[in-house]
């Protein structure tokens, strides 16, 4: 059972937050021409350490939705029990920053404007995802226990203090 777990996480990750994180940016900076030369090498080791950053706090997510949650972040097997320990006690949504700071990072190190166009466009369809879907999912699944979540976490960023 453990083992299906995580193999259904791990799916998910590769072709969800993967295919959005590098399969499409790749595919953006491969038709730009310009390839995967970094606009600035001196950039390398910031954007490099934000990748790094982007992709614990996802993973770190994950961990928490299978382990706390006994669910997956995919929206069909969805955690059964409301994850609000580990980063979620700071954000309602550190998965999905986790994913946008891998965009910015990788904006910061290509410096193309088709892939900043991107990266704004998911973070526009995230923001939209939060809003008119999983909150009000959420709501409908944990009721009370999710709106007192909701009035002492932040929706996006980080709560200095739980």
């Amino acid at each position: 059972m453990r083992f299906f777990l995580v193999f259904k996480v791990a799916l998910f990750s590769v072709l969800v937050p993967g295919a959005v994180t590098l399969y499409f940016p790749y595919n953006i900076l491969s038709r730009a021409g310009g390839g995967l030369q970094p606009a600035d090498p001196a950039l390398a080791v910031p954007a490099g350490a934000c990748i790094l950053v982007g992709a614990a706090i996802y993973l770190w997510c994950a961990r928490d939705f299978a382990v706390q949650g006994l669910g997956t972040p995919a929206p069909l097997d969805p955690p059964k029990n409301l994850v609000v320990g580990g980063l979620y006690r700071r954000t309602r949504n550190p998965m999905y920053q986790g994913v946008l700071l891998i965009l910015l990072a990788e904006c910061l190190l290509f410096a193309d404007p088709a892939l900043a166009a991107y990266a704004a466009a998911v973070a526009l369809v995230l923001h939209c995802l939060v809003v008119f879907y999983e909150e009000p999912l959420l709501g409908l699944r944990f009721g009370d226990a999710y709106r007192a979540y909701c009035r002492t976490v932040p929706r996006w960023g980080f709560a200095l203090s739980p």
